[in-house]
């Protein structure tokens, strides 16, 4: 009779593996249970809104800085918003060189992706003037550090730095030969705030084994072969998805996936609400944490 003495990562690997099946992760954690969120808001000062995300060891900053633009030619009454993504090379060893620019660039086209459609924000309010002049919002996503999930942990960042923006008020005078001036409220408070109610968050669910968790540590992550990004609303509405990884998954998995997306998002979507308006009533008196307090 051989036996075979396996060793700590063997074990580590192999737990992963089997433990969703009972529905019990190496932290201890269901499948559909994600890790502690800290959210929070206005912590970068020269922004029109910003937000600070920590899931688990995932480390993620936003910041949004409205300027004024142009319309774009085939949607002349509506503003736009354009992202960036820095993946700094202190978050993982994997983002030096080319590796960060590449995942920074997917972490992009992801998130434009999911602002494609009218719903997710209202874009008519970011205009001024048709045709000619409008709000664009850039938004920059700084990766501090990579410990699994980036893709919800972003989403949430993304929607709280939004939550968090003012947008200064507006007026176009129009004089009698026909020209435009555009005059800025005085007033710092007389802003335009966006509503981010339908504005989606990305629920990412890892196939391991033969059931699926979400909110996946770096080890999990490493385990899974197949995972499927999923962008949910607040009301359970899926806006679109999409695979990751090499492996395949099967029409079931997939419904499945999709299933428990749309139930965990709810969730998800219901507390980084009461977070926000919690911070926001909160006002000047609430106490910053972290490096950038």
């Amino acid at each position: 009779k051989a036996s075979v003495s396996m060793g700590e990562v063997g074990k580590r690997h192999s737990y992963i593996v089997m433990g969703p099946p009972e529905d019990l992760r190496v932290d201890g954690r269901g499948c559909e249970d994600y890790r502690c969120v800290e959210v929070e808001t206005d912590v970068v000062s020269n922004t029109s809104g910003s937000a600070r995300v920590k899931l688990g060891h995932t480390d993620i900053l936003v910041g949004v800085k409205a300027e004024m633009g142009t319309p774009k030619l085939e949607k002349p009454n509506e503003g736009y918003l354009e992202f960036f993504v820095d993946c700094s090379a202190n978050a993982t060893p994997e983002f030096e060189g080319r590796g960060g620019d590449d995942l920074g660039t997917e972490i992009a086209n992801t998130l434009y992706r999911i602002f494609n459609n009218k719903s997710s924000v209202d874009l008519k309010t970011l205009c001024i003037s048709p045709r000619e002049h409008c709000w664009v919002l850039y938004v920059d996503v700084l990766l501090l550090e990579c410990g699994g999930n980036l893709f919800d942990a972003i989403s949430i960042a993304v929607k709280a730095a939004l939550f968090n923006t003012s947008i200064p008020r507006v007026r176009v005078l129009e004089d009698e030969e026909g020209s435009k001036d555009i005059e800025l409220s005085d007033d710092p408070y007389d802003c335009i705030r966006l509503s981010v109610e339908n504005v989606p968050c990305i629920v990412t669910l890892c196939k391991i084994g033969y059931r699926h968790v979400v909110d996946a540590t770096l080890q999990e992550e490493a385990c899974s072969l197949a995972s499927l990004l999923v962008s949910v609303t607040s009301k359970g509405v899926v806006t679109c998805m999409r695979k990751v990884g090499k492996g395949s998954l099967d029409p079931e998995s997939i419904f499945e996936m999709m299933e428990t997306g749309k139930r965990v998002g709810k969730v998800l979507h219901a507390s980084l609400q009461s977070v926000l308006h919690k911070e926001e009533s909160l006002g000047p008196k609430r106490q910053k944490v972290g490096f950038l307090g």
